[in-house]
């Protein structure tokens, strides 16, 4: 028997990810498509099969669908997503979880009274290389992890997104909330919590506006860029840039320092991991490669939602972990309209 999944939002993220991971999982079936602009549903239509729901409740509300997947924009992940699972869908969520804390608190209390799978799209931590990273450290050769810095920046969403222009929604304040923080450093955020087995405490950041552009000339109201500096509950230290400024390839590498040596995960052509010890031995480790927007593969993330749902096990990726990202970015955006640091409550 196959998992019935409706996809709603029909964007670049549903094209070259959701949908196709769909259609590759022999124990899933893609029964329906929604999109505001009718014309991106009908395109995957064609694709997949399955029909377009003139209303995203066709798919939140439909008996015949099991799981959906909510690629919306931001600040609906809340509406559609706690609609679908107080009607009995499990949920596939793209991050980040919601626009508040209130809400993304909201989702998870509504998964959890129906009894339903929330799962949120961070596909970092299923990538390939960040896997042999974690079993790597959880071995103990390369000891606890002191510091370390993370990067995820590529050109911007305005050569990714559906709407290729300078209009897309990731430049709206209304609709994307956090700019580059939300889009890029919430999955670093993500990472870094995944790798250490470890919650952010405490971060001192900067963001900014520093070269994007509306269509009318503008800086866009949303930040292109963020630093910051991360300190966890254990005691390690790191920084994380986010960026949609870096107008060449696409930079999404890690590098941990470690008590006996140090792991690069993610920024060598060849080699996804490469460990150099402080003894001078050096392992360099060939997996997958992480996939890109310029370079599309198998994200592991729709695969992961749909073995949880057959065998009713917890997803890798729970609603209470796009709680934690969410918080971190809050606090991050907090830090640097004050210029201070920031003290993370627990959730």
């Amino acid at each position: 028997m196959k998992i019935k999944v409706g996809i709603i939002g029909c964007g670049s993220i549903s094209e070259f990810r959701h949908a196709p991971e769909y259609w590759a999982n022999q124990n899933s079936e893609i029964v329906g498509f929604y999109d505001p602009q009718r014309e991106r549903a009908d395109k995957l239509v064609k694709k997949y099969g399955g029909t377009a729901a003139r209303d995203f409740k066709e798919i939140t509300q439909n008996p015949a669908i099991d799981a959906i997947s909510d690629c919306s924009t931001n600040e609906m992940h809340h509406v559609i997503t706690t609609d679908a699972l107080e009607h009995g869908k499990h949920v596939l969520c793209e991050k980040p979880i919601a626009t508040t804390l209130e809400e993304a608190r909201k989702m998870i209390e509504a998964g959890r009274k129906a009894g339903k799978i929330l799962m949120i799209g961070y596909n970092q931590r299923l990538a390939p290389g960040h896997r042999k990273a974690k079993e790597i450290l959880e071995s103990g050769e390369l000891g606890r992890v002191i510091t370390f810095q993370t990067v995820f920046g590529h050109r911007g969403p305005e050569y990714w997104s559906e709407n290729k222009t300078l209009s897309t929604w990731f430049f709206d304040r209304n609709r994307s909330v956090f700019g580059a923080a939300g889009d890029l450093g919430i999955h670093k955020i993500d990472l870094i919590r995944y790798l250490l087995a470890d919650e952010i405490e405490e971060v001192s950041s900067f963001t900014g506006t520093l070269d994007k552009k509306q269509a009318n000339g503008e800086p866009i109201p949303v930040n292109d860029n963020l630093l910051c500096l991360m300190k966890t509950k254990k005691g390690t230290m790191g920084t994380l840039a986010a960026s949609w400024t870096y107008y060449g390839p696409e930079d999404n590498a890690t590098t941990l320092y470690c008590e006996k040596g140090v792991m690069k995960i993610y920024g060598d052509p060849i080699y996804q991991v490469v460990v150099s010890k402080s003894g001078g031995e050096a392992a360099f480790y060939k997996v997958r490669q992480m996939q890109t927007n310029e370079s599309q593969s198998n994200s592991g993330v729709i695969d992961a939602f749909i073995t949880s749902i057959i065998n009713r096990t917890p997803p890798p990726v729970s609603g209470e972990d796009g709680l934690k990202g969410l918080q971190v970015v809050f606090a991050v955006m907090e830090s640097s309209r004050k210029r201070v640091a920031i003290q993370i409550a627990p959730s």
